[in-house]
């Protein structure tokens, strides 16, 4: 695996690995790899001759009370974990690199980043979608993977790269979980043993609504009202939102007959948290 911190010599490899026709997979992250992050690489390298991963923690995408000085960076352990898997570029840049002094240039979904996570997050989406769409200039992926527990934010990609005629196709993994169902985080590490046990209420929540969907309930208000029940009977836990949406508009739908997005999100101690799952009338 080549380790790479600049952008020009990222170019220059992505552009020698896709020669003669190979196919390039591209999997950002911001480190403190976890299970959901390597079975991207994974699903990259089974799908394409090259994988390119990222780490950069993007200072774009916090806002100015949030975590990201004491966001956990593990260089070292990522970079063996990747190796291990056999990636084949590791691109590190430091944060100068990516937005250089004078640098006022930014990317904005309309709509879709004031949604979900962007609603609690103002300009966290403004964020994601400029260092994605200059990941996506110096890497130029075939495909591009992201996990399914970051669904509003799957939801603004796919609509920055349909709306600015990228060639990449964004492709979606399922949610890897914990034996006990929470969904794997960067985050958890900031939880207590107690808050941990606490934090599977997310999970607990969307279950519970599966359960009501699969006994033939499909009125969104009130499975939103079940699943905020649990949340709200779980000591520790403070919801952020519930909402049943739209995958792709992320706009509130009344039912889910037509199928839905599940999404929660809640604060255990002082760790945001977010979940969700998906929902079909199928689903009896």
């Amino acid at each position: 695996m080549k380790r790479i911190a600049t952008i020009a010599e990222m170019k220059a490899a992505c552009r020698q690995g896709t020669r003669n026709g190979k196919t390039l997979g591209f999997v950002p992250t911001m480190g403190a790899l976890h299970e959901g992050h390597l079975s991207l690489v994974r699903a990259s390298k089974a799908r394409c001759d090259v994988t390119a991963v990222s780490i950069f923690v993007n200072p774009l995408q916090f806002g100015p009370a949030e975590d990201l000085d004491k966001y956990p960076r593990t260089m070292e352990r990522d970079t063996a974990l990747l190796e291990q898997l056999g990636a084949d570029l590791l691109f590190t840049p430091g944060v100068e690199e990516m937005y250089p002094p004078g640098a006022q240039t930014y990317v904005l979904v309309e709509g879709l980043s004031n949604k979900l996570d962007g609603a609690s997050r103002p300009g966290h989406f403004r964020g994601v979608a400029t260092v994605v769409a200059k990941l996506f200039e110096v890497v130029r992926p075939d495909f591009a993977f992201f996990g399914q527990k970051d669904a509003a934010q799957v939801a603004v990609l796919r609509k920055l790269v349909n709306d600015l005629d990228m060639d990449v196709e964004v492709v979606v993994c399922p949610i890897v979980r914990e034996k006990d169902g929470l969904a794997m985080s960067s985050r958890n590490a900031y939880l207590t043993s107690e808050q941990r046990q606490q934090a599977t209420v997310l999970y607990r929540s969307l279950l519970r609504v599966q359960a009501a969907v699969d006994h033939g309930e499909r009125d969104s208000a009130k499975l939103i009202e079940i699943g905020k029940q649990v949340i709200a009977n779980e000591t520790g836990a403070k919801l952020d939102y519930f909402a049943i949406v739209d995958r792709d508009t992320l706009e509130l739908v009344a039912d889910v007959s037509c199928g839905a997005l599940v999404a929660v999100a809640a604060y255990i101690g002082s760790t945001r948290l977010i979940d969700n799952i998906l929902v079909t009338a199928s689903s009896r």
